[in-house]
Formats: C-alpha cells, sequence, structure tokens
C-alpha cells in the first residue's frame, strides 16, 4: 500500500512554517540590534515663556506615535527599558528676512524641546539633548491662522531627529 505524498508533504510544510515562524531577526540601521522590548514616553510639559496649549499634546502623542510605530516596542506607563522625558523649553517667532523699507519679508517660528533618553540596557546610548525645530513663513500671513501648519510641521521633523538620535544613534 502506498502512502499518499500529499501528506508527507502537508506535514513537511506545517513543520517548516512552525520553525519559520518561531525565527525573528533584531535589526536596526547602526548594525546593532534593539533588543529593549518597552519604552515610557512621558508628558514633554510646556515650560517656554510663550505658551501654544495644544503644543505639549500635539508633540508627545506624534513621539509615542512614532517610536510605536516604527519599532516592536511595547509603550508601558513607567519604567520602560528605554525612557524619554523632557520639556518644550522654547517657543517664539523671529523676522528673517528684511527687506528695504525694514519689514520683515520672512518670519520664522522655532521651538526647542529638551529631550532626556535613558536606555536601561545600554547606558552609554543616554543622552540629554535640546533639539531645536523652525519653519519660516511669508511675514505678511496671519500668524495665529497658519501656526497649526508650522506647529505640525516643526514636530514631524523634530520627532523623527529624536527617533534616529535615541535608535539609530545619528
Amino acid at each position: 500500500m502506498k502512502r499518499p505524498y500529499h501528506i508527507i508533504v502537508v506535514v513537511l510544510l506545517t513543520f517548516f512554517m512552525l520553525n519559520l515562524q518561531s525565527c525573528s531577526i533584531n535589526y536596526s540601521f547602526t548594525g546593532a540590534p534593539i533588543t529593549a522590548k518597552t519604552i515610557t514616553i512621558d508628558y514633554f510639559p510646556n515650560k517656554a515663556s510663550l505658551i501654544n496649549p495644544v503644543l505639549s499634546q500635539e508633540f508627545t502623542q506624534a513621539l509615542r506615535d512614532e517610536f510605536v510605530g516604527q519599532t516592536k516596542l511595547q509603550l508601558v506607563k513607567q519604567n520602560g527599558q528605554l525612557q524619554l522625558s523632557g520639556a518644550i523649553v522654547n517657543y517664539y517667532t523671529t523676522a528673517m528676512a528684511i527687506q528695504g523699507n525694514e519689514q520683515a519679508a520672512l518670519n520664522r517660528l522655532s521651538i526647542t524641546i529638551n529631550v532626556k533618553f535613558v536606555n536601561t540596557l545600554n547606558e552609554e546610548e543616554s543622552f540629554e539633548q535640546d533639539f531645536t525645530g523652525f519653519q519660516d513663513y511669508d511675514a505678511s500671513q496671519n500668524f495665529a491662522a497658519v501656526e497649526g501648519d508650522l506647529v505640525s510641521t516643526i514636530i514631524e521633523r523634530m520627532v523623527q531627529d529624536i527617533f534616529n538620535r535615541a535608535l539609530l544613534n545619528w
């Protein structure tokens, strides 16, 4: 009596798939694997002299979304293997391009955030650093009308810079 080959093939494929699922590959752009499993990202309070009432919440949420969305890290409320904390320390506008009539053609919104990163698994990768982002806008525009878009653009860039510095050592 001949055994059906399809049963053997199914058993071998099942065995292969189960073994494949148990394998994992750690990778990073620096060549060193990201071995941490958890991250804590504290709320970043606004300690700047000029306050944007939604900046703290928007920045904190964008930072959490980036780290959770781009890695396999699990966000935990406290005692993560990786920890991010800090504060918004500066939020201001300045005139950039002065025209012949001594009026600004461009203004710049700048945001500075102090970030403390702690890697409990490898203390050498921990740091504390100020990150500054800015975006220019036409001085003829009403700041209140463009502020939301400016802030979103700046936050997006700063979050990427913080992510790169913390996990990719850039």
